[in-house]
């Protein structure tokens, strides 16, 4: 835990929540030990929601829709979404939520491997929020900096590892230590990019918050 438990339970306790369908999903998701968007999380891309106004919307990692459809609920009325995913279970589960929205012509929902996707797509992106496989990200910036407009936000989530990358590459499981080291490369390449101006935050697993220059 990067932030005192009972801090968060204090923050989480004032926030208004979400539409009746959103908490639905959220619930379904959690019963399903499916992961969502934690509620700091939600939070923060509300207030990112309402500053920058995004038209065109990126999303790495569909999961079972649930933050697409909290991006459309709480962003622009015209905001288009094209979010990716590939875990075959999850795909129908969004298509499922994104019908139950209503929100199937405000989507673009691309199947399949993200790198390849991320290649083929022309951009840009006023917005792009990443939280597909972590130890991807890294592959995944040269194509979400090339799509992010000048001014663009780009957020990143769990990319702290519940505090594990304080710690030395060998003080971690090894199954995890090549998440560890790319994940280590990932946040020093956002901090030192010319092209980036980058907030590192100890909300909910870690979050990066970045806005490419002009």
């Amino acid at each position: 835990m990067i932030v005192d438990e009972r801090m968060i339970a204090y923050i989480n306790s004032l926030d208004m929540g979400n539409s009746e369908l959103l908490n639905q999903i959220e619930e379904e998701a959690r019963g399903s030990c499916v992961p969502v968007i934690r509620r700091e999380l939600q939070s923060l891309l509300k207030t990112l929601l309402a500053v920058k106004q995004p038209r065109a919307i990126l999303e790495v990692g569909t999961a079972v829709g649930f933050s697409a459809l909290l991006m459309c609920e709480y962003g622009h009325p015209e905001a288009h979404i094209t979010t990716i995913e590939k875990y075959e279970k999850r795909i129908p589960i969004a298509r499922e939520n994104f019908r139950r929205a209503g929100r199937e012509e405000q989507i673009t929902f691309l199947i399949g491997d993200a790198a390849e996707h991320l290649k083929q797509l022309a951009g840009p992106f006023d917005f792009i929020f990443m939280d597909a496989a972590k130890g991807q990200y890294i592959h995944f910036l040269p194509d979400v900096l090339r799509l992010l407009e000048p001014g663009g936000i780009l957020v990143s989530d769990n990319v702290l590892q519940d505090g594990d990358l304080i710690e030395s590459r060998f003080a971690v499981e090894r199954r995890n230590r090549t998440i560890h080291s790319r994940m280590r490369e990932y946040l020093y390449e956002l901090k030192h990019n010319p092209q980036l101006v980058t907030s590192i935050l100890p909300l909910g697993d870690g979050v990066t918050l970045s806005v490419k220059l002009n």
